[in-house]
């Protein structure tokens, strides 16, 4: 069996949703939430081809799995060349994540900086409570 774990290996660029490693929580019945938090996400218009940078703020509650860091760290980098609004990015994100560690609730917090005078803020949640 091939390990196609990111953590623990030399990695040199962006990795795919599938790809994004989890790890056991071994608390589980805790009542935990998890937050990662950066300013470095960064997306391509898809109308104008310019660079849109993103404040993401995610938190979930684990069951059995933990989203792993450099693997996210990986996934976010992909987006990098990628052509998203920010409304359909943050769901993208809150997508991509629950299909890979299944939390109890997770939720996207995610603000495009401002262009042209505005700034986009969008909040996606697992399971929709909104």
């Amino acid at each position: 069996m091939q390990d196609d774990r990111v953590l623990g290996r030399p990695t040199r660029g962006p990795i795919e949703a599938a790809q994004i490693d989890v790890v056991p929580w071994n608390h589980v019945g805790a009542d935990a939430v998890v937050e990662f938090t950066t300013n470095e996400l960064t997306a391509i218009c898809p109308v104008t081809g310019q660079p849109d940078f993103y404040d993401l703020k995610l938190s979930y509650r684990p069951k059995e799995s933990l989203l792993e860091s450099k693997a996210m760290k990986l996934y976010l980098w992909s987006f990098r060349e990628m052509g998203a609004f920010a409304e359909d990015l943050a769901a993208t994100l809150l997508n991509d994540l629950v299909a890979a560690c299944d939390p109890a609730d997770m939720t996207v917090d995610l603000t495009q900086q401002v262009r042209g005078g505005l700034q986009i803020r969008t909040v996606v949640k697992h399971p929709n409570t909104i």
